[in-house]
């Protein structure tokens, strides 16, 4: 298509695709619609306003660079496969075999992921950044807990370094205002070698509207109109990763309540009235006020206060937006 039409309706049911836009007049909102759309759009200045489609992004999808991934070693081993079902499977197989702290099982496609409660979902071939840390925790069982926690505050946390303005929703999805975009899933897996954390982590990089599995969700693209390089994101997360776990497994008990007060901080959920859906339809309403000495969200309601663990709810929602 490539035709003169009158902003902004028409150019707002482009949504799903990419368009370029030349307009001849203030283009102050139109300019601002591409990134809110999730739209790949020029604007050009000219006495009219001509669209024409722009090839999508996913034609522009780069392969993740081994080199850089290669030199990570020997703190983290990066086993980089170009479709598996899911990253989580196979780093567990790697661990029952006897794979050390530290491998990474990174995945262009994952073609069965699966989320917490064992929520399944699919991106486009190198649309995403997927991969999965083996570790070996040494830490009190009674701390395992705060891993997940500690995974999505320093996602975030890296994120918000990089530009992006992530924050950390309790017990760790990594979200954009009230969109997803990270999603994390940590199991314990019992191997001859003692047990091992698999730490599972999914970050939409360049999926644009259209590519979303919920409309709730959001990508890096959409957010900021730009595709990043996912190599080059991916190895500082993975520094960042490894650095904030051996710190928490040096740092003894200390180390958890310093972690404890960072995630607290940083946690979106804290300080806003939310609805805990829990097993058998049972609902929680209240204000999540911190998080106690587990890892679990504390609510305030009615009847006092309650703690729920991450594997005790369905859904906890923000309502008080």
């Amino acid at each position: 298509m490539d035709g003169l039409v009158e902003p902004p309706v028409q150019v707002g049911q482009l949504a799903r695709g990419g368009v370029e836009v030349e307009v001849g007049r203030d283009v102050g909102s139109l300019a601002g619609l591409g990134t809110h759309l999730g739209l790949l759009v020029r604007v050009r200045l000219g006495p009219w306003v001509n669209v024409v489609p722009v090839t999508s992004p996913s034609m522009r999808r780069i392969s993740l660079d081994p080199a850089p991934l290669a030199a990570l070693a020997p703190d983290l081993v990066v086993e980089l496969l170009e479709t598996t079902t899911s990253t989580n499977a196979v780093g567990a197989e790697r661990a029952r075999a006897g794979a050390a702290e530290g491998l990474v099982v990174v995945a262009e496609h994952q073609t069965a992921a699966r989320g917490r409660l064992d929520r399944t979902w699919e991106a486009p071939p190198r649309s995403s950044l997927v991969f999965s840390l083996v570790l070996r925790p040494t830490v009190p069982l009674a701390h395992w807990p705060w891993l997940p926690l500690l995974t999505g505050l320093t996602v975030a946390s890296t994120l918000r370094a990089e530009g992006y303005d992530a924050g950390v929703k309790w017990p760790n999805d990594v979200l954009i205002g009230d969109r997803k975009l990270v999603g994390i899933l940590v199991e314990r897996v019992e191997t001859p070698d003692g047990p091992a954390a698999i730490v599972g982590i999914g970050i939409n990089v360049s999926l644009t509207v259209a590519d979303l599995p919920v409309p709730t969700a959001t990508s890096l693209a959409i957010e900021s109109g730009a595709e990043p390089d996912r190599t080059a994101l991916l190895v500082v997360l993975l520094r960042a990763l490894r650095e904030a776990y051996d710190a928490w497994q040096a740092g003894g008990d200390r180390a958890t309540d310093e972690l404890r007060t960072a995630y607290a901080a940083a946690c979106v959920t804290v300080g806003r009235d939310v609805r805990v859906e829990l097993p058998g339809d049972a609902v929680l309403t209240g204000r999540a006020t911190g998080v106690d000495p587990g890892g679990r969200l504390v609510v305030a309601g009615p009847g006092g206060d309650t703690v729920v663990g991450a594997g005790d709810v369905v859904h906890v929602r923000a309502v008080d937006r």
